[in-house]
């Protein structure tokens, strides 16, 4: 099992650039799978998630290279299979995404049920009733979902409010994007990831209104074309270094940014006494001192988002006075907190609420991660902590952050892998 060692207090400072979204990119990849030609998806980040989604869709036979460094080429004329590997499927949730654009554009679709990180219940119920309702037949047997249409129909969908499923919001925009008349979607997801899927779908042909709003309506239409589109930069990758500067202190730019999308972040942090100035694509942070004790409540956006609450216990367990965080969405989320707690915090959980007492410092110790989002937190935490701390359980962090190591080296932190060779988030030369 690889490690990270970092040896903190070293207070962060200079630029970083942030990457391409994960979390909109894989809903873009499979979304090309809707187009009978090429699309060009750039500013697409090389991580262990995004090569995943691309064996995927290689083994559906589509061809599929970066033509450029982060610039992605998909031809999806010829597509092969309407079967989705299941050694691929377990390594991630977001290869579900699959299902919706194969049964929309093929009527046919065969996807084993997903893994990924392990952060609480996350079921594809709302997916499996949106197909339904479109009018596809859908069995579950021994772990695979099968869902087959001869035509699909449009509809009105009515999603649960509390959840305001990102997933789901796709895969019945992708099943939807084709099929006959119109489909409506109430309580849709209004996620920025979610936001950019439907920008891309517009930009190759489909027909649709309430962009950004909880009500999104689907005109189907006969076929999509080819197209060239741009995702949007990762929000939690920026909010990640954003909080690990609040919390070492420092002061940091972070460039190809989008400040819009992280608003409520902006301001808790201001809340909590760091100085935050923004402009069009740039994010700045600085501050000198500890952080003040703060609330927050996860939330679908423009909530807080729940995959920066482990990093947001980290800068509580280093605030003044007594933080409370609590959450919303995934059950498992907590699952960080003994780690943190090892390394001198003081967390105590109550059902979905971590009360979190500040304490002046944190100290290294070994720990480690058990989900991508809880392993960002323990290198923000290493970068606070008083001495050497190692991080095992890595490979989650490569999933959904783009050379993680340099862009901190870069502001001065002092980590290193700790294995033989370099990662460079690569499984498949050829995808390279």
């Amino acid at each position: 099992m690889a490690t990270i060692r970092i040896h903190g207090g070293k207070p962060l400072q200079g630029d970083i650039p942030i990457s391409g979204s994960k979390n909109a990119s894989l809903p873009l990849l499979a979304a090309a799978l809707m187009v009978p030609g090429t699309s060009i998806i750039e500013n697409v980040p090389r991580i262990d998630d995004i090569h995943a989604m691309i064996e995927m869709l290689r083994a559906l036979g589509v061809r599929c290279e970066f033509i450029e460094p982060s610039t992605l080429s998909i031809n999806a004329e010829h597509i092969t299979s309407h079967s989705a590997p299941y050694d691929l499927v377990r390594k991630m949730r977001g290869s579900f995404y699959v299902a919706g654009a194969l049964l929309g554009r093929f009527g046919e679709a065969e996807v084993p049920l997903p893994g990924g990180c392990v952060i609480g219940s996350r079921p594809v119920d709302f997916h499996i009733d949106g197909f339904k309702r479109l009018g596809a037949l859908v069995q579950e047997r021994h772990g695979i979902m099968r869902a087959t249409a001869q035509k699909l129909t449009g509809s009105h969908i009515i999603m649960d409010s509390r959840y305001r499923s990102v997933g789901a919001t796709v895969n019945i925009m992708l099943a939807s994007a084709l099929a006959e008349g119109v489909t409506i979607i109430e309580n849709a997801s209004r996620e920025p990831e979610v936001v950019c899927c439907q920008r891309f779908l517009e930009a190759a042909g489909a027909d649709i209104r309430g962009i950004g709003t909880d009500i999104v309506v689907i005109t189907g239409v006969r076929e999509l074309h080819d197209v060239q589109f741009r995702s949007i930069p990762d929000r939690m990758e920026a909010g990640t270094y954003l909080i690990a500067c609040s919390a070492a202190r420092g002061d940091i730019t972070l460039h190809d940014a989008e400040p819009r999308h992280m608003s409520l972040v902006l301001d808790k942090l201001r809340g909590v006494g760091v100085r935050v100035e923004t402009g069009h694509d740039w994010v700045r942070v600085r501050t000198d001192r500890r952080p003040l004790a703060f609330e927050v409540t996860t939330a679908p956006y423009p909530g807080f988002p729940t995959d920066l609450q482990p990093n947001a216990a980290v800068l509580g367990a280093l605030a003044v006075g007594t933080s409370v965080v609590e959450e919303t969405i995934f059950d498992a989320r907590f699952n960080y907190a003994d780690e943190l707690n090892r390394m001198g915090a003081d967390i105590t959980l109550r059902d979905s609420v971590a009360i979190i007492r500040g304490v002046p410092r944190l100290y290294g110790a070994p720990v480690v991660a058990t989900d991508i989002r809880a392993g960002s937190a323990l290198v923000v935490a290493g970068l606070c902590a008083d001495g050497y701390t190692e991080i095992s359980g890595v490979e989650f962090l490569y999933r959904g952050y783009e050379n993680l190591e340099e862009k901190l080296l870069g502001v001065g932190a002092a980590i290193h892998r700790a294995d033989d060779e370099p990662h460079d988030g690569a499984h498949d030369a050829q995808s390279r």
